[in-house]
C-alpha cells in the first residue's frame, strides 16, 4: 500500500514539473504578444490622425485585439497550472506531515523505551556490571549505536520538518502567484472590453462615412481598372516588341549561320585536300616501310637458316679455323639483318602514328575553322535567360509594412455589398517610406495617373514587377536596376493611409505576389 502510494506521489510530482515547463513557455509567449501588442500601439499612435478610418488602421485594431485574446487565454491556462501546482503541493504537504508525525512517534517511543532502561543511561554502572572484558567491549559498542540511532531518528525529524516547511512557503508563492494572476486577468478582461467597444466604435465611424468612403472606394477602383488597362497594354507591347526583336535576331542569327557554315565548308575543303596530299605521302612512306620491314624480315630469315646449317655441318666435322671464320661472319649477318628488320619495323611504327595524328589533327582544324568563321560572322551564343522564375520565394518585399488587400476578389471587411479585385497586395507602411526594386532588371515604363501618383513597370526577362501609387518615381524608362533599388515613396492613399500596391505578372497574367516573396 505504501509503495502504491509512494508511486502515485511520485507520478504527481512529476505532473507538477511538467506543468512549470508549461507556464513558463505561456510566460515567455505572454512577454512576446504584449511586445507585438506594444509596437501595434506604437503604428496606432503614428496614424492615428492621418489615417483613422483606413482600413489599414482597422486591421491593426483587429490585430491587437485577437493578441489581447490570446494573451488572455494564455493567462487562463497559466491559472489552471497554478491551482494545479498548488493542489500537487498540498498533497505533498499532506504526505510529508504524515511521514512527520511516523518519524516523530517512532522517536518518542525510543524515548519511553531508554526512559524504560534506566540502567542503560547510567553508562558507567552499564559497562562496569559486565562479567568479562569482551562482554564490556560489546556493551559499548551498544551504547555508542543506540546513541547515534536517537542521533539519526532527531535529524530525520529536523530535515522532514525543514521541507514542510519548505512546501508550505511553495505554497503560498503558489497562492500569491495565483492571485497577482488574476488581478492582471482582470485587467486584461477590462482592456479587452474597452478595445472590443473601440473596434465597434471604429466601425460605426466607418458606417457613418459609408457614403464618402465608398464613393472614394469606387473612384479608386475605377482608377485601379484604367491603369490595369494601361498596365495590360504596355506588356502586350513589350511581348509584340520582344517577339519581333526575336524574330529579327532569329533570321540575323540564321544568315550569319549560313554564311558562316560556307566560310567553313571552304576552310574544311582546303584542309581536306592538304590532309589528302599528306595522306598520300604517308601513305607511299608506310607501304615503303612495310616492304622494308618484309624484305628486312625474309633477309633476318635467310641469315638465321644459314647460320642454322652452318652450325649443324660444324657440328658433323671437325671444325677448323675456316669454318670458325665462316660461322662468325654469319653470325655478324644474322645480327645485322635483325637490327635491319627492327629499325624498319620502327618506321612502319612511325609511320602509321603519323597517319593517325594527320586524322586526328584534320578533324581539329576542321571544327577550328567551323568555330573560326561563326565568330567572325558574329554567329552569338545562347542568351541565357532571366532567373526570376528561379528564385520564387526567395524574392524580397519591396517595403515592410502590413498587407491590407490580398491577391484576387474579396470582399471588403466593413461595408459587405462591396467586392474588390486585386492584381496584386496592398502594404500599408509608415510616411516617408520608399520602394525599392525587388529583383534586378530593366524599367519598362513609368506611368503617371489622374491622382498625380506614378506606376513603376520593371521588366524581368518574361515578368514583370509593378510598383503602384508613388508620389513621386527616382527612376526612368530603360533604366537598369538592381535589387534594393529605390523607385520611388510610397504616396497616401484616398483613406489617408500609406498604402503601396505591388503586383507581379508573367508576361500578359497577374499571378499572386505572395507565393514569389519572403515575408
Amino acid at each position: 500500500m505504501i509503495k502504491k502510494i509512494s508511486f502515485l506521489i511520485g507520478i504527481l510530482l512529476f505532473g507538477l514539473q511538467y506543468g512549470q515547463q508549461n507556464k513558463e513557455q505561456l510566460q515567455k509567449q505572454n512577454a512576446d504578444l504584449k511586445k507585438q501588442i506594444s509596437q501595434i500601439n506604437s503604428d496606432l499612435a503614428k496614424t492615428r490622425n492621418e489615417s483613422k478610418l483606413s482600413l489599414s488602421y482597422l486591421n491593426n485594431v483587429n490585430k491587437k485585439l485577437a493578441l489581447r485574446e490570446k494573451v488572455f487565454n494564455n493567462t487562463q491556462k497559466e491559472k489552471r497550472f497554478i491551482e494545479d501546482e498548488i493542489y500537487l503541493r498540498q498533497l505533498e504537504i499532506n504526505k510529508q506531515n504524515r511521514e512527520l508525525a511516523v518519524l516523530r512517534k517512532n522517536y518518542a517511543q525510543v524515548l519511553v523505551n531508554a526512559y524504560k532502561n534506566k540502567g542503560v543511561q547510567n553508562k558507567v554502572t552499564f559497562i562496569l556490571s559486565s562479567k568479562s572484558l569482551g562482554e564490556a567491549l560489546r556493551r559499548i559498542q551498544y551504547l555508542k549505536q543506540y546513541s547515534d540511532y536517537q542521533d539519526k531518528k532527531a535529524a530525520e525529524i529536523t530535515t522532514a520538518a525543514v521541507q514542510l516547511k519548505k512546501s508550505v512557503e511553495q505554497k503560498k508563492r503558489s497562492a500569491s502567484e495565483k492571485e497577482n494572476l488574476l488581478v492582471n486577468q482582470q485587467k486584461d478582461l477590462t482592456t479587452i472590453n474597452v478595445e472590443r467597444e473601440q473596434k465597434e466604435q471604429l466601425v460605426i465611424e466607418f458606417k457613418k462615412n459609408e457614403s464618402k468612403l465608398t464613393a472614394d472606394l469606387k473612384q479608386k477602383q475605377s482608377q485601379s481598372k484604367a491603369l490595369e488597362g494601361q498596365i495590360r497594354a504596355i506588356i502586350a507591347e513589350e511581348i509584340r516588341i520582344a517577339k519581333a526583336e526575336e524574330e529579327n535576331r532569329r533570321k540575323a542569327e540564321a544568315e550569319k549561320i549560313r554564311l558562316a557554315k560556307i566560310a567553313a565548308e571552304r576552310e574544311k575543303a582546303r584542309i581536306d585536300a592538304e590532309a589528302k596530299a599528306r595522306a598520300e605521302a604517308l601513305e607511299r612512306e608506310r607501304k615503303l616501310a612495310e616492304a622494308e620491314v618484309k624484305k628486312a624480315n625474309e633477309l633476318a630469315a635467310k641469315r638465321a637458316e644459314e647460320e642454322r646449317k652452318r652450325n649443324d655441318d660444324a657440328a658433323k666435322s671437325e671444325a677448323s679455323a675456316k669454318d670458325e671464320a665462316r660461322k662468325i661472319a654469319a653470325k655478324k649477318a644474322s645480327e645485322d639483318a635483325t637490327a635491319r628488320a627492327k629499325e624498319a619495323s620502327e618506321k612502319l611504327k612511325d609511320a602509321r602514328e603519323a597517319e593517325a595524328a594527320l586524322a586526328k589533327k584534320k578533324e581539329e582544324d576542321k571544327k577550328a575553322a567551323e568555330s573560326k568563321a561563326m565568330t567572325n560572322y558574329g554567329v552569338s551564343a545562347p542568351a541565357a535567360g532571366s532567373n526570376f522564375a528561379s528564385n520564387r520565394g526567395r524574392i524580397s518585399m519591396p517595403v515592410q509594412g502590413t498587407i491590407t488587400h490580398r491577391f484576387g476578389k474579396q470582399q471588403h471587411p466593413v461595408f459587405k455589398n462591396i467586392w474588390e479585385e486585386n492584381n496584386g497586395i496592398k502594404i500599408s507602411v509608415a510616411k516617408g517610406t520608399s520602394a525599392r526594386a525587388v529583383f534586378p532588371g530593366i524599367v519598362s515604363q513609368v506611368i503617371p495617373s489622374a491622382d498625380g501618383t506614378k506606376t513603376v513597370m520593371i521588366k524581368h526577362g518574361d515578368y514583370f514587377t509593378i510598383y503602384s501609387n508613388l508620389s513621386s518615381n527616382t527612376v526612368s524608362k530603360n533604366q537598369q536596376v538592381s535589387a534594393g533599388t529605390v523607385v520611388g515613396a510610397v504616396a497616401q492613399d484616398f483613406d489617408g493611409s500609406y498604402t503601396l500596391d505591388f503586383q507581379i505578372w508573367n508576361g500578359s497574367q497577374a499571378v499572386d505576389p505572395l507565393s514569389w516573396v519572403s515575408y
